[in-house]
């Protein structure tokens, strides 16, 4: 193979040793920087020809090779959901204060959307990436998954906002067991003591993790448990909620509480309650988690977990460019919540 500087006049590039290497310019600028992984083979041609040409990057050169982006990937469950539309809100103006941009993806939970997108972030060169839902929000590791995220992301620092075991992923999660002390510690003050969990799925970790709380709290205060007022066997919207609370409804068993699994589950709940002709707070108390709009501006408004989401979102940004810059940070951060109380609890209605 001839050489590349055949013309002396012409300074040699890195695009002239990616031709001569059969490798891409970023191969090289990644050999150069030593900023991530190579394959061996290519890293050793790449070497040889810097070798052979004795190239230096001059000083212009050097700091286009080593420039960031200051470009964020989020990749995101679905936007339309107003949990999702929050965090993404207080990401990208958390990013803004630190003169960084978002690109955001949707996978509308399709799986192979999901892997595909993770390519693409990798293939976009973002300084970093921030997934927030999706699998890495299941209870169990999916071992393909994780080496799916293992070869997508190689050369990006990723944050999540669940848990993928075997990968370097940094956490930012919510104490979801903080939520149901909160909840519960209300509830149990306003007299309740027959309280139901209604929503979600238990392969999701914060839906496991809320139930699992719930039972604890449940034991410690030598209340009953009981199977049929738990109901996790759905989704996270509103016809989940509906769902679950006529089922409970039909067979006579009505709590005095019901905890929704989210905003969107809670609204199915109260639209079944007066449907058969019980008043909120007044026959059933109903709280829920996320706090979105969606609390503040149903009929009556909604007692919700709140999240925090300007702090949330600001801490997953901050431990992404902690990343990106080397800078130490903790593996797992947790958000602490916080009960915002409205309407739609009170007192627990007295039995005969």
């Amino acid at each position: 193979m001839g050489s590349p500087r055949h013309n002396n006049s012409r300074e040699l590039t890195i695009y002239d040793i990616a031709a001569e290497a059969g490798v891409s310019a970023s191969t090289v600028s990644r050999v150069l920087t030593n900023s991530a992984r190579v394959n061996e083979d290519k890293k050793i041609r790449v070497l040889e020809i810097i070798d052979k040409y004795n190239f230096k990057p001059n000083t212009f050169a050097k700091g286009l090779i080593d420039a960031k982006s200051r470009t964020i990937g989020i990749l995101m469950a679905d936007i339309r959901d107003p949990y999702y539309a929050s965090m993404f809100i207080a990401c990208e103006q958390a990013a803004r204060k630190e003169n960084y941009s978002v690109t955001l993806y949707n996978f509308l939970g399709d799986v192979e959307l999901e892997e595909c997108l993770l390519r693409k972030l990798q293939e976009q060169r973002v300084d970093a990436a921030i997934l927030l839902g999706g699998r890495d929000d299941e209870l169990n590791t999916d071992i393909t998954y994780v080496e799916t995220i293992n070869s997508a992301l190689s050369t990006i620092p990723t944050v999540i906002t669940g848990r993928l075991d075997g990968t370097d992923c940094n956490m930012v999660r919510i104490n979801h067991m903080r939520s149901m002390d909160l909840l519960m510690d209300h509830l149990l003050s306003l007299g309740h003591s027959r309280i139901a969990v209604l929503g979600g799925r238990m392969e999701v970790l914060s839906t496991f993790e809320k139930v699992a709380r719930f039972k604890q709290i449940l034991k410690r205060n030598r209340l009953t448990f009981e199977p049929d007022l738990i109901g996790q066997n759905g989704m996270y919207d509103i016809d989940s909620g509906y769902t679950h609370m006529n089922r409970i409804l039909e067979k006579g068993l009505a709590p005095t509480a019901v905890i929704a699994v989210n905003d969107h589950a809670a609204l199915g709940i109260m639209q079944s309650l007066r449907e058969h002709g019980l008043k909120i707070p007044d026959d059933i108390s109903v709280a829920s988690c996320d706090n979105t709009y969606l609390a503040a501006s149903s009929y009556p408004k909604l007692t919700s977990i709140d999240y925090n989401y300007a702090e949330y979102g600001a801490l997953l940004v901050q431990t992404a460019i902690h990343k990106i810059d080397r800078q130490p940070v903790e593996r797992l951060q947790l958000i602490d919540p916080a009960l915002i109380i409205r309407e739609s609890s009170g007192k627990a209605k007295k039995t005969t």
